[in-house]
């Protein structure tokens, strides 16, 4: 999961040497593609406790005919999502963004969002490897994928060696080429491994279950709802910061950048409280399903207050990692975004506890494949509590960019609180009913 946000992260890195403008560009591009991406994400999780269930049932057959339906679901989608975000450009246009920055996130955006169709399908290989409790080929293909997007990104954003200087448009290039290697070596991993090979050959799409079909949609729609209201919320906060002006962009993006990389280490933990308590459905063991459960709560919290600590000792020093501090023609611009992302920092410091904690609830719900009560949860913590707090304090109160931060902490912390209180109540109603005989 941390590979995910590195090739955001080297992006940004790279990018931000070219200027203040530039990093704002690839903040509002991937804006509109992470958006879209996530919900395609968020809908091939539903193969993951699908697959754990099975494969804790030693129902090898199943657990094929999951991944098969997946890879076909995962392919429609990923070709419906990039039409959809071609169909949203015109509303980069029509947010009030700077005009500078918009002519340069269009065409970044084209490449980065036909990425999107690999990515997706990867998704669905990733989902099935994770199911299985192989994690470790997924991230194999990650890692070979960030360091060639770092290579490419070197070459086609510097012009070095020869290769020709194409700015932001050659890390969309990077972005795009390592996505498609990234698919393409996970699925030669599985492959070639002789306990896999079975699973990811000889697929018949001519036959299709209908039931497996519901299986995933009723799983998959709801999942895809719960990432879309989340990423949704901090779309919406890199438009608002946008109208706060390009330094006010390029600040949160680098704040937004960096609790990212922290928020991928609980969703890392997220698909383990997934696997597990499916693995614990699966063999119907629901005291220890709960117990489960809470030590992984348990463990992300921790390692939350550890990233908390590592925000408020650095909010000063990590957002120069972005920006050329020493570039005299953009010096002014680049201390203005440095000093608002410090400020940012140290929200965000305080929200990747509740950002931890309620991600690997949510997993942990995904297991039990309850998913209908989270997504209603979680549109109510960030768009009924969240966005509002955002919207106020952001553009009605001098507080400007802080105010939108304090307006996702407040999102969040409803969301953990919420979703944690569900999977308790959830988890004793299922320990009772097992005490008393019933299904």
């Amino acid at each position: 999961m941390l590979g995910h946000t590195f090739v955001a992260f080297a992006d940004n890195i790279m990018v931000g040497q070219l200027g203040t403008a530039e990093l704002a560009a690839v903040s509002l591009g991937n804006s509109l593609v992470l958006m879209f991406m996530y919900v395609g994400i968020g809908f091939s999780t539903a193969i993951t406790p699908l697959v754990a269930e099975a494969d804790g049932a030693g129902n090898h057959g199943e657990a094929k005919k999951v991944l098969k339906h997946g890879i076909l679901m995962c392919i429609f989608l990923g070709v419906g999502l990039f039409g959809l975000i071609m169909a949203c450009k015109p509303l980069l246009y029509l947010a009030q963004q700077p005009k500078e920055v918009v002519e340069l996130a269009v065409p970044y955006l084209n490449l980065v969002a036909f990425s999107i169709i690999p990515m997706i399908i990867f998704q669905a290989f990733r989902q099935f490897s994770e199911g299985m409790s192989q994690t470790r080929f997924p991230m194999y293909a990650t890692i070979l994928a960030n360091v060639l997007n770092v290579i490419i990104n070197y070459l086609l954003i510097f012009g070095t060696f020869g290769f020709p200087k194409l700015g932001i448009i050659g890390a969309a290039l990077g972005t795009l080429i390592s996505r498609l290697v990234m698919l393409i070596y996970l699925y030669f991993l599985l492959f070639a491994k002789q306990e896999y090979t079975g699973f990811v050959t000889n697929f018949n799409f001519k036959s299709l279950s209908k039931n497996t079909i519901n299986k995933l949609v009723n799983l998959g729609f709801p999942s895809s709802l719960q990432v879309f209201f989340e990423v949704a919320i901090f779309t919406a906060a890199i438009w608002l910061s946008g109208v706060l002006g390009k330094n006010a962009q390029a600040a949160n993006q680098i704040a937004l950048n960096l609790s990212s990389m922290t928020y991928m280490v609980g969703v890392g933990l997220s698909v383990a409280a997934m696997v597990r308590v499916g693995n614990q459905k699966g063999l119907q063991r629901f005291m220890d399903l709960r117990r489960i459960g809470k030590s992984i709560f348990l463990l992300t919290f921790l390692i939350e207050i550890l990233f908390a600590t590592i925000f408020i000792v650095g909010k000063d020093w990590l957002p120069t990692i972005y920006l050329d501090v020493g570039d005299v023609k953009n010096q002014a611009d680049n201390l203005e975004v440095i000093g608002l992302a410090a400020q940012l920092l140290l929200v965000a410091a305080f929200f990747q506890i509740s950002d931890g904690i309620q991600v690997v609830v949510l997993g942990a719900l995904r297991g039990i494949q309850d998913v209908k009560i989270p997504t209603a949860i979680t549109f109510v913590a960030y768009w009924l509590v969240g966005f509002p707090i955002s919207y106020y304090l952001g553009l009605h109160t001098e507080l400007k960019s802080m105010g939108i931060w304090i307006g996702l902490l407040s999102g969040l912390t409803a969301s953990g609180v919420m979703l944690y209180i569900r999977f308790h109540i959830l988890t004793n109603n299922l320990i009772a009913k097992k005490v008393n005989g019933t299904t």
